[in-house]
Formats: structure tokens, sequence, C-alpha cells
């Protein structure tokens, strides 16, 4: 896989069980990019740790006056020199790539979880943990991916290296050869703490990820009622201890670092000492000498990796843990179903709950609790968020169709719609049946001042479908946003549209004329809208009442105003004193009805 060819046609199916298989996955997937890095490798390593024994060539040839020999030391300097070159260009080039493709990899896996769990995502897991997930676990997971080539390509030239020394200089190879695994492996007992610290401070940024989405999600809330401050002050809190964190962990790895120092120049010292005493007894040539003490210091380069490699592992496996935790949920229900995909049409009916909503009709739903209302939205939408009955469309189970049927077949759009950065054409460039223009959806959703409000803010566009939105359409306001999302849904012209509260932030006279509009374009077209707006349940066909998950009434909506206490206490906002009095009033307007029957008797 190169840069070019991403994405992926498919990422695969990941093994989630752990962070360290989770790594050991990504490694298997990338083994042709893992095997070239580590050839390149090798030539880099192996004609870096060749320069050495060309030198110590060269100071014996110049000691015994041959030119020939020099010579031919120089040529084999040149072609060291190549390798270098050569393999250092190629090494960067492949593990850049394998740490990019490892990355996009990544990426493509949460994308594709994201987009099958949906909404229930942001339920099971925390918004600010995914966003930890996607951006910085990710550069970290593939680190540890890229890193492991290069170490493999130092280690063996590590074992090269001492297993040619032994063979050149026995006297002083035993020395290399006891001490360089040493050097390599005296870290570990420090690995554990610092893998700890690690981790507590990955642990307490992915909180200070978490409360920092939180606030700026709720910003405009949090200064309308006066806590800005105080979620302000949460956040300084967190950062500090991320910062505290971020020390104690980078103390302990400076100390490593200070142990791949100290002890390699300690071998050094040892070799130099034992080699002049075996030098000036003629058991070695100066030429051997100057070899050995050449590798020696060599050796440090390829060394250096074994400290990456701890490193890299030590940060990739709290990051590899919460990506495999989030890739590791599963929908209740399976993606590709078990019938042929097929776009269904007719009555959407859910079992679990009673509610029907019959075809080409505009159906709207109350429910008393505003959590359950998004949940049954879901479910009527085939993204049930607990195992049970299917949710049927013209008699076809959901569940049973592919995700992408599915969800052709019947839209929810829940009550905090997200808008996507880019122009307004971009924002409403969905996959559509074509019946419905930009336009049109445009005027039902009543977006005539969003438009005007949109190119006011960008002076550059040449109309208003070129107007620049802002992230998740931070600069329009909450109505603005919402009527943009509205006309979005209305443009993709589903079978089945499902809305959670989709007038909740605008006012009476702008949602009067959406429902308007909303029965008008959607005339002939199944319509379910979960409200509790008069406005709107004027204008529905029928009208479901949903207490403690059951339809326990059915009708237009002044005929349950009229006769349902429970509906007009949720659509008129009565409390319970006031529906109590209602009561009493009802039953002392009875008990003298029947006094004056009596009477006239």
């Amino acid at each position: 896989m190169q840069i070019q060819d991403l994405p992926y046609p498919d990422p695969g199916v990941p093994d989630a069980r752990s962070g360290p298989r989770f790594l050991w996955w990504l490694w298997r997937n990338q083994l042709g990019g893992q095997l070239k890095s580590l050839a390149w490798g090798l030539l880099h390593f192996v004609s870096v740790s060749a320069l050495p024994f060309c030198v110590g060539l060269a100071v014996q040839a110049a000691v015994d006056r041959s030119g020939t020999r020099l010579a031919l030391t120089g040529g084999l300097m040149l072609l060291c020199g190549i390798g270098i070159a050569v393999g250092d260009t190629f090494l960067h080039r492949t593990a850049v790539t394998n740490w990019i493709t490892a990355a996009a990899r990544v990426q493509q896996l949460l994308a594709r979880k994201a987009a099958q769990l949906g909404s229930a995502l942001t339920r099971r897991v925390a918004a600010g943990e995914v966003v930890a997930v996607s951006t910085g676990d990710v550069e970290k997971i593939g680190w540890f991916v890229e890193a492991v080539s290069r170490f493999t390509a130092a280690a063996l030239t590590v074992v090269v290296v001492c297993a040619g020394l032994l063979v050149y200089q026995p006297s002083l190879g035993v020395v290399v050869a006891v001490g360089v695994p040493v050097v390599a492996l005296a870290v570990l007992p420090l690995l554990p703490r610092a893998t700890r610290r690690a981790d507590e401070q990955r642990e307490k940024a992915g909180r200070a990820t978490e409360l920092a989405s939180d606030t700026v999600a709720g910003l405009r809330v949090l200064r309308g009622i006066g806590g800005e401050e105080l979620f302000l002050d949460r956040y300084r809190r967190a950062s500090q201890e991320v910062r505290h964190a971020a020390v104690r962990s980078a103390r302990m790895w400076s100390l490593i670092s200070a142990v791949q120092v100290l002890l390699p120049g300690l071998l050094l010292i040892a070799v130099v000492w034992h080699g002049i005493h075996l030098a000036r007894q003629g058991r070695i040539s100066v030429g051997e000498l100057v070899t050995v003490y050449s590798a020696v210091m060599i050796l440090n380069y390829p060394l250096r990796h074994f400290e990456e490699i701890a490193m890299a592992y030590s940060f990739s496996r709290p990051s590899a843990k919460r990506a495999a935790r989030v890739l590791s949920l599963e929908r209740c229900t399976a993606t590709d179903g078990s019938r042929e995909a097929e776009v269904p049409s007719g009555d959407l009916y859910d079992p679990a709950t009673g509610l029907l909503a019959p075809a080409g009709r505009f159906t709207a739903v109350v429910c008393g609790d505003p959590d359950a209302a998004g949940r049954l939205a879901e479910r009527l939408g085939g993204h049930p968020t607990e195992p049970g009955r299917s949710v049927l469309l013209g008699g076809v189970p959901l569940d049973e169709l592919p995700l992408d049927s599915a969800r052709t077949a019947v839209l929810v759009q829940d009550k905090d719609p997200v808008l996507l950065s880019g122009t307004l054409r971009e924002l409403l460039d969905v996959p559509a049946s074509g019946a419905v223009r930009a336009a049109d959806a445009l005027a039902a959703a009543q977006c005539e001042d969003v438009l005007d409000a949109l190119a006011q803010g960008s002076l550059d566009a040449t109309g208003p479908m070129d107007a620049r939105i802002t992230e998740r359409g931070r600069s329009l306001s909450g109505g603005q946003r919402q009527r943009l999302a509205l006309a979005r849904s209305l443009i993709t012209d589903p079978e089945v549209l499902v809305l959670d509260e989709p007038t909740s932030a605008v006012d009476s006279h702008t949602e009067a004329r959406i429902a308007d509009g909303l029965r008008r374009l959607r005339s002939g077209r199944t319509t379910v809208v979960f409200t509790s707006s008069p406005l709107l349940l004027d204008r529905a066909d029928r009208v479901a009442l949903v207490i403690e998950g059951e339809v326990v009434a059915v009708g237009p909506h002044r005929e349950l105003v009229d006769g349902e206490p429970r509906y007009r206490a949720v659509v008129t906002r009565e409390t319970d004193e006031e529906l109590a009095a209602a009561d009493e009033g009802i039953l002392l307007g009875a008990l003298q009805e029947l006094e004056e029957i009596e009477e006239s008797a």
C-alpha cells in the first residue's frame, strides 16, 4: 500500500480484544511495507557499522605503508557511503509510508465504526475520548507500527557487528559481545514505571480533552447561565494535572536516556582500557584497536533504537487500548442483514410500543420523556440501542435489511444535528432521490434569513449556495442551524423521514410556516415528527401519545387536547397541581349535574 493508494478499499476487521493484539494486527496487515523498511534499514545500519572496519584497515594500511590496501579501503568506504545514503533515504521513505498508512487504516476503522453505530457511539463512549483516539492516539499508534521494522533492523545489525568483532578480534570481541546486551537490556527494569507514568499522562490528557470538547459544545449555554468561568477553572485544573503527569513521565524517560548514554560510555572505556593493555603486549595491532573502538562508537547509533521502540510502545499501548475499546463496540443488530438489499415501502410499525405511522401520512408523536423520544426515533430508523423486536416497514423487519438499505428507506434526524464546515452547496450535496430541489427544501424549511446571513458573512461568495459554513455552524444561531439541517433532510426525500424536535429552536411564526412547508413538500411520503408543539401537532394527520414506552392514545390533535388529560398535560405544559385541579373541577361539575337530574326527577 502506497500513500497515493489511500484510502483503503477495505481496512479489514481489526483484532480489538486488547491494545497489544490490535497493534500486532496492524503490523501484520502491513507486512509488505515492514519488510521493505527492514531491508532498507539493514542496508543503512550495516553500511554505517562497516565504516569502523574500513577505518581500521585504512589505519593499518598506513602503518604498513601499503598504498594498494589503502586505495582498496577507500573504495570500500565509498561503497559504505553510498549504502548509507541510499539506505537512509529509502528507509525514511518506507518508514513514513508505514506510519501514514497505519494511521490512515486506524482512522478509516474509526470512521466506519462511527458510521455503523451512529448516535449510539457517543452514548457509549464520551465524545472527547473519540476525538482523542482519532487525533493524538492515531499518531502514536502509527509511530509504533513504523518503528518496529527500524528497531528490528537495528537489533540485527547489533548482532552482526558483535559476531563480526568476535571473529575479527576475539579478545576484544568478547568484551563487546558481553557488554552490548547489558547496555541494551539495562533499561528494562525502568520501563514498567515509565509505562505507568505514560499511561497516567494519556489518561489525564484524555479526560482534559473530553472536558474541553464538552465545554466548547455547550459554550453558548454556559455563557447564558454564567457558568463559563466555572468550567474554565475545571479545565485549568485538568490541564495542570496533565502538565504534572507529563513532567513526571519526562523525568523517567530522561533517566532512561541518561542510562543509554552512561552505559555505552562505560563500555567504551572498558574496551579502550583493555585494548591498550593488549596492544602493549603486542597481542593486537593498532588498526585492530581502532576498528574495535570505532565499532563500539558506531553501535551507539543502532542502540538508540532500543530506547525509541520502548518509548513508542509505552506511548502507543494506552492509545491502542482506547482505540480497541471503541472498535470493539458492536451494534445491537447486524450490519449485513439476512435479506437482500431493498428499499421497502408501506406502513411503519413498531411492535414494542404499538406505534403505527401509515404510509404517505404525516404522523406526530408526543412523548412525556425527551430521552425516550430520542430512543424511539432511533428504533424507527433501525438503530436500536438495545436488542428487541424489530421495527417493520411494509411488513419487512428493518433489522433484517443491510444497514445501507435500512438507512436509505428511513432517515432519522436527531434533535441536535451536526453541520459540517464547507459551502452551503457542499452541505446539501447528499444522496437524494432527485425529486426535491434545493430551493424547494430551503423554502419549506424557511431558510431565507439564513441565506442572507451566510451571504453577508462570506464576502467572496458569488451566491448564497457558495457561502461558507463554519465548523458545526457555530456562526449561526440554534434556529438557523436547525432549519439548514431540516432542509438537508428534506432534499434526501427518503421513503420515511423521522424528525426529532425539528423546530424546538425557532419562534412560533416561523414554526407555523415550517409546519405548512413540511406538510406540503412531504405530501404522499411518510413523515414522523416527535414534537410537543401545538403548531406542528395541529397539522399532523394523526397524533400518537406515548407514555412509558407504549402508545396510549391516537387521534387528531384537537380531540386529544379535549379528551385526553395526559396529552393535554404534555402539550400545554400543565403542572400536576393544575391537572389535579382540572380533574377536580370535572368531578364537581359531574356531581352538580347529577344533583340537578335528581332534583328534576
